[in-house]
């Protein structure tokens, strides 16, 4: 009977045993995101940026070798959706991703649902001001992927051959000097530019530059909104607007599509820049995977910025128009304490790890928005933004319009690009989207 009693006691201690030892390897699975042997976890990321799909699901393989048991699926925005609208739609079915990418406007709106990341390592390294926009209360709740900068694309090689010897940006500051260069573009056997009509170019880009394009000072820009909405602005009067759309103006008369102004597709504008059929898009840096897939100028591109008078001090014609224009937040209410370790872990290694930066900067062709990131784009737009960056020449792109701001009042720019609606009939539209803006 002791015999049997001696064993019973012996089963039960090595029962205690495994169960000690079993917590603690779980508790060291959940404190490392992951990351240790056995405790295999799957995040996934909602990606807003449609262009980078593939080097983002390439960049999910290389952090899956430095970190074997974290496995990160990449969810693709479908096209033509907002980001804010498909991070909804996962809210509601109670499915969000462990990471989404948002636009800079939209974070607010989801900041009772997401992590505050304000005691990340990466905050130190930040550039200046790339966190303001996504801090409420004091807390930071999104990660600054990506600065971006949009204007004028130029093709080098045409524009060379155009005026006749090395072709100075410097000296489009003023629509003016604008249309010369259009004419000489033209006079040389090709097309001046394209206008790439989808709505969030023209209502998330280019329409914007009149917003933003009121003041060098961002609190008055901030204000100049605020007046929108309040319906005290009066657009048909006002200078920068006006200057902007004669601009649009010209872009519409020397357009290539010209004769069917809303035929043309995103894709239709890098293969006929880089080919050389036409000298200038009005695009972004985030466009140079698909102009380089098309290049014949050697990567020889770079931006000119948006005029919108005929006097060259005015602010806005020798400024690029830039901004963190993506951010990253993680989701707290439906994923793990697990899943969120390993969504922030992904964060440090695009910050620190070589095979991040990689991604960043030479896969995805991103302007990081850290300061200990040194790698040079080789990048040609990139390299052109960073440089007008570095002159102290840019203009703060508008990053907290609605969310539906680019489907709507872009969809009153293209009717405007068609001839559908006169400058009256566009200002009108404009003026009363803003005053429905709760």
């Amino acid at each position: 009977m002791k015999s049997w009693k001696w064993m019973q006691a012996l089963v039960l201690s090595l029962i205690v045993v495994m169960l000690v030892t079993a917590c603690g390897k779980s508790s060291e699975s959940t404190e490392s995101g992951g990351s240790a042997e056995g405790s295999a976890v799957t995040i996934t990321l909602l990606n807003s940026k449609g262009e980078i799909q593939s080097q983002l699901e390439e960049a999910a393989k290389a952090f899956k070798e430095d970190n074997p048991n974290i496995t990160m699926e990449i969810i693709p925005v479908p096209a033509g959706q907002s980001p804010f609208e498909k991070a909804s739609a996962l809210y509601a079915s109670g499915n969000p991703a462990t990471i989404t990418m948002l636009d800079t406007g939209d974070v607010e709106k989801f900041k009772d649902r997401i992590l505050d990341l304000s005691g990340e390592k990466w905050m130190a390294d930040a550039v200046d001001r790339s966190t303001a926009l996504t801090t409420f209360d004091g807390k930071n709740y999104a990660f600054p992927l990506a600065i971006e900068g949009y204007g004028f694309i130029y093709n080098k090689t045409v524009v060379d051959q155009a005026v006749g010897g090395t072709f100075d940006p410097a000296t489009i500051n003023t629509t003016g000097a604008l249309e010369e260069l259009f004419k000489k573009i033209e006079a040389s056997g090709k097309a001046p530019l394209i206008v790439s009509p989808m709505d969030w170019s023209l209502g998330a880009h280019y329409l914007p530059l009149a917003y933003a394009g009121q003041s060098a000072d961002t609190a008055a820009v901030a204000q100049f909104v605020t007046d929108l909405k309040a319906g005290k602005v009066d657009l048909a009067g006002n200078i920068v607007f006006n200057g902007l759309l004669d601009t649009f103006d010209l872009m519409a008369k020397y357009n290539i599509d010209k004769a069917s102004p809303l035929s043309g597709t995103y894709e239709r504008g890098p293969e006929v820049l880089g080919k050389g059929e036409v000298g200038i898009w009005f695009q972004g840096n985030w466009a140079w995977p698909q102009i380089s897939s098309f290049d014949t100028a050697s990567g020889q591109y770079g931006f000119l910025p948006v005029p919108v008078s005929n006097n060259a001090d005015d602010f806005g014609n020798t400024q690029i128009s830039s901004a963190v224009s993506k951010r990253l937040v993680l989701d707290k209410e439906k994923n793990t304490a697990e899943q969120q370790a390993a969504a922030k872990k992904f964060l440090e290694w695009m910050v620190y790890s070589d095979k991040g930066q990689d991604f960043l900067v030479n896969k995805a062709n991103i302007i990081p928005a850290f300061k200990n990131i040194t790698l040079e784009a080789k990048d040609p737009l990139a390299k052109s933004i960073s440089d007008y960056i570095a002159k102290g020449k840019t203009q703060d792109s508008m990053s907290t319009l609605p969310a539906d701001h680019w489907a709507k009042v872009g969809a009153s720019m293209q009717k405007y690009l068609a001839g559908a609606a006169d400058r009256t009939v566009l200002t009108k539209e404009i003026q009363e989207y803003w005053k429905s803006v709760k």
